[in-house]
């Protein structure tokens, strides 16, 4: 029998009919009042509605706008479908409407305090499953934070692009609104509506989507993990590792360039065999969060939860991590946390306000890069950034985040001229806020993943980088050493006979090389831009040039701190890199590229085997000889200790001079017999032969005060490591 159904004002209704209300649930669905159970749904255009339970079919009238009715007496809510007649048309169909919210209020609660670390779980699209009296549901729930907008709609493929029936209810003071569709499936693509302070309707992705359409397309994709992880081995020791006092060779890549075409699967058989050949500890992507411009290399996100659609899924990302983790290859990610494209579809003004990015117009926008800065004060941008970065060491088992232009993020007139930056309370140039939220993710994400690391590319003199967070300092793991990048290619790029003058610009870096923990970077920052390689920087011939690049690489893999080098740089690429094409592997067809790729990869093995060359940068170094301008020569000794606690030790000379030294005395620490296990002359690596054959012997003859010391040749543009005889690998 129909009752009367509980009273809902005209006014109210117009609103929920044009999905403009912020509480549709309040008068859509099921709700039991004295006895009474009123059931109201949406539906435009039909010609008849129905209510159907288990025992029973009640019609629905048309009430208004589009909005249907129905009342009966019962003394609970119901299990019960729709069933809507268009035409000649009946479906049977659930009612998101009867659905309770699928975030809790600790959930609201966290958002609202910016300290939901899993944002990632319960913002955003996400599969649920419910049983019920006349058969399981299953779904999708969508949930977005828009806390200045008046109403919330998700529009997409289920509903043919049409948001009038799937307006989202607003979650209070949270600023979220959610809402639970039944029948989304996996792959469903989606945006949100969103009706601005100023009443105006704007589309949104979803800046929670864990996948995207490929671009240009724009919309977000309903997506689920499905991947079974085999790396158990690999994360079971990870947080008894300490990166600073392991072995870490880095080689960095663009995914869609370092072979074309071969996505993340593609990459995951062919790079990681590479990598393995050339004896690498890690490799570093450049950003793989979802970016519409690919000439952005990645460096302008609009989806920061989901991994670019151009290379595969989510879980062809998940392959990749997990073939490198079982064939022990760490994996770093390249994250950009310091500014945002303007793209209208996107984060910018998001919910019509300048939400996501700063509200000042003296902090907003970036100058150089025509994008926008986060608004790192407020707790809830602060949160979404925080969550992100452990969005990637979790669901995805990423080993490190490489923070992207972290000096932009710590200046407040970085880039910016007089009357261009306004000071922070304290009339300073340090973006207070930005350095509250790099501490704050620096440690959430050591303290839930130890054993990863956190790495800093930043350019300036800040103090403290890779100190603890405890301490004042920024808390990162490691810091890109752009210094000894800078002095050193400059110093490479004098021709020899030059390079005396400028001998202060190579040794340089040691004056500060125990200040930070430091990475020596030779990315891809220094292959672009009408740069050239690194080989068409070197002075000389083609001979000369590819002598100056193994002499560069020697060097950077003794001098303390890790390395990194662009994909490419490892055989001599000679043009300029293009994100347009695929590396020229054609060169190691020449023997001179062959033989420097053969060189990186003796570098490397006898690298991880050398726990002198990385167990302790700080007390593991001693200068020989810093000031031998004259014959631009520097000799140094690499110290650290091995498994069973015993002292391993390394003596490392390089030569940057274009002519060989004969009978050359460099001091030792000790006298008695040494073996070359590098010299980059050999003619196994391209070079002239200029080699130190049978045992070097240390006599006691002290030299450059040390109590010892050995002649010997030492060749023009290489580097010679001489190690005690016996010590072994």
């Amino acid at each position: 029998m129909n009752a009367t159904p509980m009273y809902v004002s005209g006014d109210i209704l117009s609103q929920v009919a044009n999905a403009s209300y912020h509480s549709p649930h309040s008068v859509l669905g099921a709700h039991l009042q004295d006895g009474v159970v009123t059931i109201r749904t949406v539906r435009h255009l039909a010609d008849s509605v129905e209510v159907v339970t288990a025992h029973d079919v009640y019609e629905a009238r048309h009430e208004q706008d589009g909005v249907w009715v129905c009342a009966f007496e019962s003394p609970q809510i119901v299990d019960y479908r729709l069933r809507v007649t268009y035409g000649d048309q009946v479906t049977d169909v659930d009612d998101p409407y009867r659905f309770l919210p699928t975030l809790g209020e600790m959930d609201t609660y966290l958002i609202s305090e910016g300290r939901h670390e899993t944002l990632w779980t319960v913002l955003g699209s996400h599969l649920h499953h419910y049983e019920g009296e006349l058969g399981d549901v299953s779904g999708v729930s969508f949930a977005v934070w828009a806390p200045n907008a008046s109403a919330v709609r998700v529009v997409g493929d289920f509903n043919y692009w049409d948001g009038t029936g799937s307006a989202m209810r607003s979650l209070g003071a949270s600023g979220v609104w959610e809402l639970f569709i039944p029948d989304v499936e996996v792959g469903a693509r989606y945006k949100y509506e969103i009706c601005t302070p100023g009443g105006g309707w704007v589309q949104k992705a979803d800046p929670m989507a864990r996948a995207t359409e490929i671009p240009p397309a724009t919309a977000s994709v309903v997506t689920d993990q499905f991947h079974e992880w085999n790396d158990e081995a690999w994360m079971t020791q990870r947080p008894n590792r300490n990166p600073q006092q392991l072995p870490m060779s880095i080689y960095e890549i663009h995914v869609g360039s370092w072979k074309q075409g071969l996505g993340y699967r593609g990459l995951a058989d062919e790079l990681i065999p590479y990598l393995k050949r050339m004896g690498f500890t890690h490799v570093e992507l450049m950003p793989v969060a979802e970016h519409p411009f690919g000439g952005s290399w990645g460096y302008q996100v609009t989806s920061y939860y989901a991994p670019t659609a151009r290379f595969g899924t989510p879980d062809d990302f998940r392959y990749f991590v997990d073939q490198c983790h079982q064939a022990g290859i760490g994996v770093i990610l390249d994250w950009v946390p310091a500014h945002f494209p303007k793209d209208e579809w996107a984060l910018a003004r998001f919910d019509g306000t300048a939400l996501y990015e700063d509200p000042d117009p003296l902090r907003a926008e970036h100058p150089d890069w025509g994008t926008l800065v986060f608004n790192y004060g407020r707790r809830e941008v602060r949160n979404f950034l925080v969550a992100n970065a452990l969005y990637w060491l979790e669901e995805f088992h990423v080993d490190g985040l490489r923070v992207d232009a972290v000096a932009s993020m710590l200046y407040l007139d970085y880039s910016r001229g007089e009357g261009q930056w306004r000071p922070n309370q304290y009339g300073g140039r340090e973006h207070l806020e930005a350095i509250q939220f790099l501490q704050e993710t620096n440690a959430t994400a050591y303290r839930r993943n130890p054993g990863i690391v956190m790495i800093a590319e930043e350019s300036t003199a800040w103090p403290g980088v890779t100190a603890p967070t405890t301490g004042g300092g920024l808390g990162f793991g490691m810091k890109w050493n752009m210094g000894w990048m800078n002095d050193t290619l400059r110093y490479l790029q004098e021709d020899p006979v030059n390079r005396r003058w400028h001998h202060g610009e190579l040794t340089f870096s040691l004056v500060y090389a125990f200040s930070e923990n430091f990475i020596l970077p030779l990315s891809h920052d220094e292959v672009v831009h009408g740069k050239g390689s690194l080989i068409a920087r070197m002075p000389g011939d083609k001979w000369r040039k590819l002598a100056g690049l193994r002499s560069l690489f020697a060097y950077q893999w003794s001098h303390p701190g890790k390395q990194l080098i662009f994909m490419g740089q490892e055989f001599g690429q000679e043009s300029e890199w293009s994100d347009a094409f695929s590396l020229d592997w054609w060169l190691l067809d020449d023997p001179g590229h062959r033989q420097i790729d053969r060189l990186v990869a003796r570098l490397n093995d006898i690298y991880v085997h050398s726990p002198a060359l990385w167990d302790d940068d700080y007390t593991g170094y001693e200068w020989i000889e810093a000031g031998d301008a004259d014959h631009n020569v520097i000799s140094f000794i690499r110290k650290g200790c091995d498994a069973e606690g015993q002292t391993q030790m390394l003596v490392c000379i390089c030569n940057f001079a274009g002519n060989p030294h004969e009978d050359y005395r460099v001091g030792l620490p000790f006298a008695g017999q040494w073996e070359e296990i590098l010299n980059t002359d050999s003619e196994e690596f391209g070079g002239s032969g200029v080699i130190n054959v049978g045992p070097v012997v240390g006599e006691s003859i002290p030299w450059n005060g040390r109590p010892a010391s050995a002649q010997l040749r030492v060749p023009p543009l290489g580097a010679i490591w001489l190690r005690p005889q016996g010590q072994g690998a």
